[in-house]
Parts: C-alpha cells; structure tokens; sequence
C-alpha cells in the first residue's frame, strides 16, 4: 500500500560500500532499493565518494538506480538527531548518523547501515546491519 512506511532508512554506509564495492554491498542492494535517506546522509555520501576518488554524478546514479528516495532533514529530525545524542554518544555516532536515526524514528522504518556497532544501540529503532 502507498501508506505504508518505508521499509528501510539507508545510512551513508550501506550506500556507500554499495557504490564502491565493498564487502555487504552487493547483499545490501535489494534492501536499499526503495529505501529513503536524509538529506543529510545524501551529502556523506556524495562527499565521501570524492573523497574515495568517486565521480560525484556516478554516485547519484547508484541513487537512481536504487530508487532511493532523498528527503528533507527537518526542524523535527533536528530535534530528535540532539535528543538521540545522550545515548549515542558512547559509541561515538556522529550528526550524520543521529540525522539517519532520526529519520528512521520518524517514519518507523528499519535502518540498513554497515555500521556493526550501531546493533548495540538501544533507542527503539531496528537495525538491518549489512556486514
């Protein structure tokens, strides 16, 4: 149904080792077809991806082909993303991250992530880790 929530929220790590091949990526790619991100997620990806020697435009292509769909980080998602910071903190998550479990809080959607740490989070969001 169209009202359904989103399946997955996708981290910038399971786009990322997606896009330049590393190991969790090719299992991660029927999970993150369809999935949505932050807009704050879309800008490590694209920066990381330069970063790695990656074309800007080849990494929005992956987006494409994934149908992932990039949404607006809000006044809401900000609020979440510093409330989330107590209980993350411990395990070192950065803005980018709380924006993805912000995200994720939000819509009631699993997070797919390669971050293994972050299965060890305890903030009421389920955790599809890919490697």
């Amino acid at each position: 149904m169209a009202d359904d929530p989103p399946r997955f929220v996708s981290d910038a790590s399971a786009i990322l080792a997606i896009l330049l091949d590393e190991p969790g990526g090719p299992a991660a790619v029927d999970r993150a077809t369809g999935s949505i991100m932050s807009t704050v997620n879309l800008s490590e990806v694209l920066q990381k991806a330069t970063q790695r020697g990656r074309d800007m435009q080849e990494a929005r292509l992956v987006i494409a082909l994934l149908d992932l769909q990039v949404l607006a980080f809000s006044e809401a998602q900000a609020e979440e993303a510093a409330r989330l910071w107590p209980s993350t903190s411990r395990l070192g998550l950065s803005f980018g991250d709380r924006a993805c479990l912000a995200l994720a809080l939000e819509r009631n959607a699993t997070v797919l992530t390669a971050e293994r740490t972050w299965a060890r989070l305890d903030v009421g969001i389920r955790m599809s880790v890919i490697r």
